[in-house]
């Protein structure tokens, strides 16, 4: 009876305040634990504050890589639908620009922002979209008022620089119109600054819709010299041991089932194997990767401050969440990245985080970050898929302040929470639910029988109930698909297949329709995401690039063979150019 009044009392809430304003704030590739609140050690108070005035989500999901997700978070529809069933940077040639393979954002689906327009809303966005790069689609396209917009998985932080191991150039644009960025900058504050800016530039009597999608961390990491410092030592005991701790602060903190085991991936080195100097790498990494972290929850809190200061906290909803879990590629771990980037970055271990540098965590860090889960981003484990995810709305005394929502949501239920949370009425069918219920105490909003697809280069999902079939392909996996209990068994320690084969069965099948439905296609032959990003950014970018030398070089070398046939030629016709007969 009391979750019944408490849901109901959060729907009058909402009818009360049926235009609040709206902030969506979007982390890059963090894992499940990064987040003090979600267990982790690193400095996020900001964010810490938000959980505590609202409700933290320890079941929540998304897709194993941004652009898939970021579409599902803008529409609320599956990623396929809206044009997103795989990215520019991973897709094999032969899926480009067939249906639900667009790789950009289909005209099939709808965005927040064109819901909310033409109800009253003001609509900002500011950070990385990577959802299209043709004026179209791009944010003002979609129904943004002004847009600040990175259409690349990532850039550098420091200056208007590209990600150079895959783009030509950092694709940055401002309404539509390629944008001119400040001499100097870090990505975070810039994020930050354009949004307050946009902010108060507009009409304070009407609501806004704020999109704010940090590149913290995504590849390059990168931080300022003093929040570097401030991490100094801290990761010198390696990634098991962080693995082991975060695993603790996660159960500590509600987040995690006491008990929750957890399995050590094949893909993490032994760090007690390493010889001094990598383990010295690798600290500084972390080091790096933990500064950019508490650099963007400062922006976070400045722009809370904001809001406090012009009276509009208490009327605005906050959702916090991660695109997918930790990045484990490293491209100085192959050959032929590394060369690239030794020519292109400073790649000296002294200088990890610092302008100008090419910093990864690597796969044995990024199992910590997503401790005490299994993989990281790319994967369909729950270490790839699970990430932390925080609603608040200070105002509405209905939402059960400070509590965790342990019942499964997904990254299509956004779009018709923050409908609902509006009064704005759903035109078309959405893939998600409203979680409103959720924040004031509901166990959950789905029945125990329904069940929900998932699939990304050839990694798969299908969630029903507490169980969760999936299948990884290499190198995440072996292609044969599992089944656990995620809600027991969050860590996917123990395959339930052989134990629950009519359950296991009837999922497989259920798998096949959802995919048959959504034009899901196969991957070819040797498929692996982080290969086809190499060959990708070899055909995208090195070739071109190689391309004019080697027509320079052909055509030189061209020059010169022709000229050794003409000079040959002039001497043979020569009086006594030929051949010298011998002497009588």
């Amino acid at each position: 009876m009391r979750g019944s009044l408490a849901v109901m009392a959060l729907l009058l809430g909402s009818a009360a305040s049926a235009r609040p304003n709206i902030v969506v704030l979007v982390a890059d590739d963090w894992g499940f634990s990064d987040v003090g609140a979600f267990g982790g050690e690193m400095a996020t108070p900001n964010i810490d504050a938000l959980a505590g005035a609202g409700v933290r989500f320890s079941n929540f999901h998304v897709a194993g890589s941004c652009a898939p997700t970021r579409a599902m978070l803008q529409t609320g529809a599956p990623s396929h639908r809206a044009g997103l069933g795989n990215m520019p940077e991973t897709i094999p040639p032969e899926h480009r620009g067939r249906p639900g393979y667009e790789t950009e954002m289909s005209d099939r689906v709808t965005t927040i922002a064109e819901r909310l327009r033409p109800a009253g809303y003001r609509t900002y966005f500011t950070g990385k979209w990577h959802l299209g790069h043709v004026p179209a689609n791009l944010p003002t396209g979609r129904g943004y008022d002004r847009a600040l917009a990175l259409s690349q998985s990532g850039a550098d932080n420091f200056a208007n620089k590209p990600n150079l191991l895959l783009y030509d150039k950092a694709d940055w644009t401002e309404d539509g119109k390629p944008a001119v960025l400040p001499k100097e900058f870090y990505s975070s504050r810039l994020i930050v600054d354009r949004m307050i800016e946009y902010l108060d530039g507009g009409d304070r009597g009407r609501p806004f819709l704020a999109s704010v999608n940090f590149l913290a961390n995504h590849i390059p990491v990168q931080a300022a010299d003093s929040d570097i410092a401030a991490y100094r030592g801290r990761y010198a005991g390696g990634w098991t041991r962080l693995r082991h701790e975060r695993r603790a602060g996660a159960i500590a903190r509600g987040v995690m089932p006491a008990g929750t085991a957890m399995v050590r991936m094949g893909s993490t080195p032994d760090w007690d194997g390493l010889k001094p100097e990598q383990r010295a790498q690798r600290a500084r990494a972390m080091e790096a990767y933990a500064a950019m972290a508490t650099a963007m929850d400062r922006e976070i809190g400045r722009l809370v401050a904001h809001l406090k200061a012009s009276g509009q906290y208490e009327d605005t909803i906050f959702v916090f969440l991660s695109d997918n879990g930790g990045e484990a590629i490293d491209p100085m771990a192959q050959a032929f990245t590394r060369l690239n980037a030794q020519y292109l970055y400073d790649t000296r271990p002294q200088e990890q985080g610092r302008p100008g540098s090419l910093t990864a965590i690597g796969a044995g860090f990024a199992s910590a970050v997503s401790s005490p889960l299994r993989g990281y981003k790319f994967s369909a484990s729950e270490g790839g898929l699970r990430v932390p995810m925080i609603v608040a709305w200070p105002g509405n005394p209905a939402v059960a302040k400070g509590i965790v929502a342990g019942g499964f949501a997904h990254v299509v239920d956004v779009v018709p929470t923050l409908l609902a949370a509006t009064g704005v009425p759903l035109v078309g069918a959405l893939a998600g639910h409203d979680l409103m219920p959720m924040l004031a105490g509901a166990a959950g909003v789905r029945g125990a029988a329904e069940s929900l697809g998932y699939e990304l280069s050839g990694n798969a999902v299908l969630f029903r109930g507490d169980l969760k079939l999936v299948r990884n392909l290499p190198p995440y996996g072996n292609g044969n698909w599992a089944l656990y209990d995620i809600v027991r068994d969050p860590g996917e320690t123990r395959d339930l297949a052989g134990a629950m084969p009519a359950a296991f069965a009837a999922m497989q099948a259920e798998y096949a329709r959802w995919a048959k439905r959504e034009g899901v296609l196969a991957m070819p032959g040797e498929y692996s995401a982080p290969a086809q990003i190499r060959a990708n950014a070899i055909d995208d970018l090195l070739w071109p690039r190689l391309q004019p030398v080697l027509m320079w070089a052909a055509g030189g070398l061209g020059l010169v063979i022709g000229g050794v046939v003409a000079w040959r030629r002039r001497r043979a016709q020569s009086p006594g150019g030929g051949t010298k007969k011998p002497p009588a």
